[in-house]
């Protein structure tokens, strides 16, 4: 009887990072280790956009009656970053969700 051979496994797909890469562009951790430092850093990264955005949309509530339009343009462009960064985290995510079906 011969031993079983090792089945190959699929490449994996790299965690979409919460931080862009050179250039602006989107940044990947390729890794067997889900509790390694830099996925760590990456979760601890996640949590911390999110919360600015749950930040940045309350306070976004509060001052919109009445705002300049100067301090409206200030507060539009924070809301801009805080979605993309929410949504880099959706992503990404959803990506390693995926991966578990």
């Amino acid at each position: 009887m011969r031993p079983e051979s090792p089945q190959p496994q699929p490449p994996r797909e790299g965690r979409l990072l919460p931080w862009p890469g050179a250039e602006g562009k989107p940044c990947y951790l390729l890794t067997d280790d889900c509790g390694g430092p830099v996925s760590r850093l990456a979760d601890a990264t996640e949590s911390i956009q999110l919360d600015m955005g749950t930040q940045l949309l309350a306070h976004a509530h509060d001052m919109l009656p009445g705002t300049p339009p100067g301090d409206l343009r200030f507060l539009a462009e924070r809301l801009t970053e805080a979605l993309r960064d929410a949504l880099r985290v959706a992503e990404s995510r959803g990506r390693r969700l995926n991966h578990l079906n």
